[in-house]
Parts: structure tokens; C-alpha cells; sequence
């Protein structure tokens, strides 16, 4: 259903915020032969175009940088202090394992204070992220011939298949990645109604920055979203809290805490999805924000804007799990939805009826 070993290769390849050059490397290897152009501006998104048969431009944002850390002490011992690059738990850093992109790249380990020497209040709390610390294992001497401030440091995890779903690191959102690529790959061929923007942003994990300065660059008329969404169908979860539920298909975003998704856009996929026997949910996120926020309001006109979404299970965690069939679902949404923007009324005052309601409506 997905080619999980191109999905493998692209969530295990380190792309921290800042510092996407391995990631973006890869990108390029795999899009330079799907589109027409394809450059790079000056903050590092890489931006691939389509071209259609109207001028109009239509902006697809996955981001390529992954939660990750940044070196800002070496201890007189070799233990590294580190800043966190995007929104981190921290009861989910003990123990992990990273890399360290020194000079080259060196494997450690997440260490703070074992439980055996915590006073009894301090086992019932979170240990705060300023008290961990990076041990790599080796003398001072070689961590400071190899290791500088300002080094990133990456998770080190493999993604593996697990039932019908994907589980690793930095799904989140190398999934939506993966989608973008599939998605020009289906479209390498084929005609297409207005020019297509294939934008695979830097910094999205530390406030949408490459999201913002693409736009403004490209200006488009249409924007895209492409993003992971929370997926708690889990034990003791309420249904209001769930969002979205593994499985049922890709999401269509309403609003999160950065952006309500234009309802022309909403209707729009939604009707697709009803036309096409493609499976969606509705996705209405509390909090957090995507590239769709950057997408919609940085262009000099604003765009028309929603975003496709991919449930997600353990969301910034050290495991996080998709399911296949939602992956594949996203990409058909997104193809469609780029083949037939021409079709649509996008006139502020139309509603849009399915197929199926049309059908219905001549019954009486």
C-alpha cells in the first residue's frame, strides 16, 4: 500500500530545526525528476514546482525539521548540557539515545538522577528538562576535540512496521514528507490545472518560519497544509478528546490553535472525499499550529487555505505510530485535490452538495 522503505528512509534521516541539510539532500534526490523546477531559497526550504496550465498557484507546506536539541555546555567531564529545538514532554526524554552532529556523529544518551537517590517527592514529579544531561560515554578529551556549542542532536530511533501501522521517531513529520513525494510522484505525468508548489519547509517546529518566508515568496492562490494530527483513541480517553482515530482515514483540518482553515477549503476536500470513496475525518485540534498558518496569511493576498492531516498516536513522544491506510488516504485527498481546483465554485456564497446529495435531490 506504501513504499515503507522510502517512508523508512526519510523518518531515520536527521533534519533538525536549523540544520535540515541531510533531510533536504534527500528530498531533492527524490523530486528533482517529478517536477519541472525545483530550487532552494535562501532560509533552506525546497520548493518544487509543477507547472499547469494556468498561471494560478496552488502551495503545498510539509515541514522537513524534526523535535530535536542543540549542545549549550560541555561539563568539565564530557556530560553535555542541551535547549530543546521545539515543544518537548519531558518524562520522555529518560534514557533515550540521540546523535550528536559533532564533527561527526557520536551516540549518547539522555541520563538525569536515578530514582534510587530521588527524595520521595521528587519520584511522583516530571524531572524538569534543564536537569538531564547527554552522556556519550567517552573521555573529556575526545568530547571536546569532536563537540562544540551549538551542535544539534538528533533522536535516534528506527521506524518499523508494527500491525497495520508504521511505529517510530519523527513521524512527526517526515510521514507528510513521504506524502508530498508520492503525491508529485502520481502527479509526475499528468495535466494539471494550475501551478503546483511543492514546498518542504525548515523551522516549522520552532514557529512556521520557513513556512512564512515561502509564502511570501511564492504568493500563492492556493495553500495546503500537510501535517500530522493528534490520534488519542486510546484507554481512558473521552470521544471529545480524541481529534482523530487511527485508521479511519486522513483528516480534514477545521481549526487548530493557529489557524481556521478556510470553509471553501473544507467543503472542497470534503466533497472529494465523498465523491471519491476517499476516507475523512473532521479534524478540530485545540492547540498547537502547522505550516498551514504560514500558507494562509504570509502571501501578499492571502490564499485560500486547508490542510490534510495524518492521525497520529503518541504525538512527540519517543514512539510515534501511523497507520498505513490513513498515508494512503492522504495522498489520494491531496492528489485529487490538486488535479480538480479548477472544477470548484470558490465563490464566497456556494454550497457545495456531494454526488450523493445531487442524486438524492433528483428523487424529489
Amino acid at each position: 500500500m506504501i513504499n515503507f522503505e522510502l517512508l523508512k528512509q526519510i523518518c531515520e534521516t536527521p533534519g533538525a530545526p536549523g540544520f535540515e541539510q541531510r533531510i533536504r539532500q534527500l528530498v531533492i534526490k527524490e523530486v528533482a525528476s517529478l517536477v519541472d523546477e525545483i530550487s532552494i531559497d535562501n532560509m533552506g526550504n525546497v520548493i518544487a514546482v509543477k507547472k499547469g496550465k494556468s498561471p494560478k498557484k496552488a502551495m503545498i507546506a510539509a515541514h522537513m525539521d524534526e523535535i530535536s536539541f542543540i549542545v549549550t555546555h560541555i561539563e568539565e567531564e564530557g556530560f553535555l548540557r542541551f535547549h530543546t529545538l521545539g515543544g518537548f514532554d519531558p518524562k520522555t526524554l529518560t534514557s533515550q539515545r540521540v546523535i550528536v552532529h559533532g564533527r561527526k556523529d557520536i551516540m549518547g544518551v539522555m541520563g538525569t538522577k536515578p530514582i534510587h537517590l530521588m527524595k520521595p517527592d521528587e519520584r511522583n514529579k516530571a524531572v524538569p528538562i534543564n536537569e538531564y544531561y547527554i552522556d556519550l560515554g567517552l573521555p573529556k578529551e575526545e568530547v571536546r576535540a569532536m563537540i562544540r556549542v551549538g551542535d544539534p542532536v538528533t533522536r535516534k530511533g528506527d521506524l518499523i512496521e508494527m500491525g497495520d501501522c508504521v511505529n517510530g521517531k519523527s513521524l512527526d513529520n517526515r510521514v507528510s514528507v513521504f506524502i508530498l513525494i508520492e503525491t508529485l510522484r502520481k502527479l509526475k505525468d499528468q495535466d494539471v490545472p494550475y501551478d503546483i508548489y511543492g514546498v518542504f519547509t525548515v523551522q516549522e517546529e520552532v514557529g512556521l518560519r520557513g513556512a512564512i518566508s515561502s509564502a511570501h515568496l511564492i504568493d500563492p492562490d492556493f495553500g495546503f497544509g500537510l501535517d500530522v494530527t493528534i490520534a488519542f483513541d486510546v484507554p481512558g480517553a473521552q470521544p471529545h478528546e480524541m481529534v482523530t482515530r487511527l485508521g479511519k482515514g486522513t483528516a480534514i483540518k477545521i481549526m487548530d490553535g493557529s489557524v481556521i482553515s478556510d470553509y471553501r477549503m473544507v467543503n472542497y476536500l470534503q466533497q472529494l472525499a465523498d465523491d471519491h470513496d476517499v476516507h475523512a475525518q473532521r479534524e478540530i485540534l485545540p492547540a498547537g499550529g502547522t505550516d498551514t498558518a504560514g500558507v494562509q496569511r504570509y502571501g501578499k493576498k492571502g490564499a485560500i487555505s486547508g490542510a490534510i492531516s495524518i492521525p497520529l498516536r503518541h504525538i512527540h513522544q519517543t514512539i510515534e505510530m501511523a497507520h498505513k491506510k490513513d498515508i494512503h488516504e492522504s495522498i489520494e485527498l491531496l492528489t485529487l485535490a490538486l488535479q480538480h481546483l479548477d472544477q470548484y465554485n470558490w465563490s464566497f456564497d456556494y454550497t457545495p452538495k456531494s454526488k450523493k446529495e445531487e442524486e438524492e435531490d433528483d428523487l424529489y
